[in-house]
């Protein structure tokens, strides 16, 4: 990958990008592995405006980074076909789409008295989200066990995401960031130093503290509220799409009460069966808190910083790509975030209040894991099961 100061000269029209990245966000369903499966179909397969390596490496780099790596991929790509401008283009067509529907949907299911049919398609849909939570850690499990600097300190980092995220609540953000501190102390003597100097740090310093800012001027009312924990769901987020939903549960039930148990589950699901970035998800829970303002906001505050890496720190993606102590730190944070997930799923269960719930929760999980069905048709049975008990009076 390219260490230009800047990208190619621009030659792709800002329509264009429009038109293939919004594309993209509408028929987006199924997270992250699609999103990433369509920007290869489009910029290396089809259209070859990209070559596979640079591809794959900034694959690479947005693991590497914290916050949505499929959002921060489709940034990049725009980024280094049509500029800066192509990036903001770009990153905005493949985010709006979702966000719409997502915000529509919220109008409806956080609604104060929902139809019968809303509430059962809500109660069989969130039944089924610790499944999915399981099924995305397995996943993770999986990607990462094979990259292990050691294992005790994996499964270390693993066994503190998880008590973390049952117990610790607002706090687990630390215990990730402490994670990664750790590995990143215990492997630093064998980092290998760059040459001429150069830390081989991006030029980010200072950049988290944008968002972070933004919520400040806004007082201490419930929009500074939103804004920090959608804040710590773009900028403090790693492994996934899915540690997203420990980061917000306990913030958007337990200690501000925007929402109850069973609409936090509804928001989980809206954010898996909807296209485009899961991390979307935020979205709802902006909404429950002040309306679509909030709504707007969260979104806006989440996805600033894969916006502020890709323009900011763009340039340096060759750099990040090898860098021993941006690999460290995530070795450590990573496991400690797939544990952050399989913790919240024993919160999610605990949310569940009807015996038929559970019964939903292990064919779901019979679905995702020895069957290996998709996670939107799991969400779609689950809530077409919930929508038939509560229809015929068994709820």
């Amino acid at each position: 990958m390219s260490d230009e100061a800047d990208p190619p000269p621009p030659a792709l029209p800002l329509t264009t990008v429009l038109r293939e990245w919004g594309r993209i966000g509408c028929i987006g369903f199924g997270g992250p592995p699609t999103h990433i499966k369509l920007l290869r179909e489009l910029c290396v397969d089809r259209r070859r405006w990209l070559d596979g390596q640079e591809f794959e490496d900034a694959i690479a780099v947005c693991n590497l980074l914290p916050g949505p790596a499929s959002t921060q991929l489709a940034i990049f790509c725009a980024w280094r076909l049509r500029g800066r401008l192509g990036a903001l283009a770009g990153g905005v067509a493949f985010i709006v789409p979702g966000l719409i529907v997502i915000l529509a949907l919220s109008t409806l299911f956080l609604a104060t008295s929902p139809p019968l049919w809303v509430l059962g398609a809500g109660a069989g849909a969130g039944a089924a989200v610790p499944a999915v939570a399981v099924n995305a850690a397995a996943g993770l499990i999986g990607a990462s066990w094979p990259r292990r600097a050691s294992s005790g300190r994996w499964l270390g980092y693993l066994a503190a995401g998880i008590v973390a995220a049952a117990t610790l609540g607002v706090w687990l953000v630390l215990v990730l960031l402490g994670c990664g501190l750790i590995e990143l102390a215990v492997r630093r003597p064998r980092a290998t130093a760059p040459a001429h100097g150069d830390d081989g740090r991006p030029q980010l310093r200072g950049l988290l503290t944008a968002p972070a800012a933004a919520a400040s001027v806004l007082g201490a009312g419930v929009l500074a509220s939103v804004a920090w924990v959608a804040f710590k769901v773009g900028a403090l987020s790693y492994g996934g799409g899915f540690v997203i939903i420990p980061l917000m549960q306990a913030d958007a039930v337990a200690h501000y009460h925007w929402m109850t148990s069973a609409q936090f589950l509804n928001a989980v699901a809206l954010g898996q069966i909807t296209p485009g970035p899961v991390v979307q998800t935020v979205a709802v829970v902006g909404y429950a808190a002040a309306g679509l303002a909030g709504g707007l906001l969260a979104a806006v505050v989440a996805f600033t910083p894969s916006f502020l890496f890709v323009l900011v720190g763009g340039p340096q993606f060759g750099r990040i790509r090898t860098d021993q102590r941006a690999r460290a730190f995530l070795d450590g944070a990573g496991p400690a975030a797939i544990g952050a997930i399989l913790g919240s799923a024993v919160t999610l269960a605990r949310a569940l209040g009807h015996p038929w719930q559970f019964a939903i929760l292990a064919a779901a999980l019979i679905l995702l894991l020895p069957l290996r069905r998709g996670v939107v048709l799991t969400l779609l049975a689950a809530a077409a099961a919930g929508v038939l008990i509560a229809l015929g009076g068994l709820a």
